[in-house]
């Protein structure tokens, strides 16, 4: 059986607050356990006023405090953002916090825009180009201690297992020559995915985490009892997607009736084909588009995210998946 997990956004909705969206999150956490999803997975982003994942260890530490078996993650932590050791000790508490149950997903992106990234204290001139070295020293941190005078306390011995996330063959070539498992963001960026998967099966080489190569895909996911509920609520992602190319971006949008009137042809194109791989509708159509999207990838495991207004309607989303997922 493929595995299914989800990527949380921690979204801050139009008419909600910040505290909501934590709010919300918990919920998701704890549905996503009772529906028997493998991991529940946060991403770093920054300067968004739609999103509150910004201090995603946090964040990742109140859906583990939500539920009790889930695996909890980083879907990603955006590594050149931080030095190394201070992530070590960050997910050195939560494996203490949550023995055995934490995820290390790392990505290269800044997760913000060039202004926020500087603010962040991040180098634009090397980070992203130390990322590879920055994944080794992670692992050291990670590791066994030696006798050396810098250690890290939490962090030390934890061995929490590292993935890497990408859209592109780069990220491909990486993991493969690291040995760790791939997750490929399909769900805003679909162009290289069939490559990229390719490039890592066949490049893979055994590491001391990994025996063989393990592939997880991303996709949206939207579903209701009714294709046209599903494709209503799946209007929030595509206004969200109109927006950030318009450069203006703002909290979650409430779902509309019509995009005819909100996008022009030419954001119409590249929204479909940006969100060509979501699962959008009711129960049998969004198991056909699955199974297509499971046979075309080969995928070990699909991660879903959930860009639904209504936290009502996402958590049935939620429940909705993991039935699918038994029925594959």
């Amino acid at each position: 059986m493929t595995a299914f997990s989800i990527l949380d956004l921690c979204p801050i909705v139009e008419g909600g607050t910040i505290s909501d969206a934590l709010s919300s999150t918990r919920l998701m956490a704890r549905q996503a356990e009772d529906a028997g999803f493998t991991r529940f997975w946060l991403a770093e982003h920054h300067g968004m006023k739609g999103i509150a994942s910004a201090a995603t260890s946090l964040v990742i530490a109140e859906a583990g405090h939500a539920t009790s078996t889930i695996r909890i993650g980083s879907g990603g932590i955006m590594l050149p953002n931080h030095s190394p050791l201070v992530i070590a000790e960050q997910f050195g508490t939560l494996e203490a916090l949550f023995p055995g149950r934490v995820d290390l997903g790392l990505g290269r992106a800044p997760g913000t825009d060039m202004n926020t990234a500087r603010a962040l204290r991040r180098n634009l001139e090397t980070g992203a180009n130390s990322f590879p070295d920055d994944i080794v020293e992670l692992q050291h941190w990670l590791g066994e201690p030696d006798d050396r005078m810098l250690i890290a306390v939490p962090g030390a011995g934890s061995h929490v297992p590292l993935w890497i996330l990408g859209s592109s063959i780069y990220s491909a070539h990486l993991a493969a020559a690291l040995g760790l498992p791939y997750a490929f963001a399909s769900h805003f960026a679909p162009d290289m995915l069939l490559e990229a998967l390719d490039i890592y099966r066949s490049k893979f080489t055994p590491s001391a985490q990994l025996d063989s190569p393990y592939v997880m895909a991303a996709t949206m996911g939207v579903m209701a009892d009714t294709d046209t509920e599903a494709n209503y609520l799946f209007t929030t992602l595509q206004q969200t997607f109109v927006n950030m190319r318009r450069n203006a971006r703002g909290k979650m949008p409430r779902p509309i009736d019509s995009m005819d009137d909100y996008w022009n042809e030419m954001e119409k194109i590249a929204v479909e084909h940006t969100l060509r791989y979501a699962v959008v509708g009711s129960p049998d159509t969004a198991k056909t588009k699955m199974h297509d999207f499971i046979q075309a990838t080969k995928a070990d495991e699909i991660m879903i995210s959930m860009p639904i207004h209504s936290i009502d309607a996402r958590l049935k989303s939620v429940k909705l998946f993991g039935d699918m997922r038994d029925a594959l």
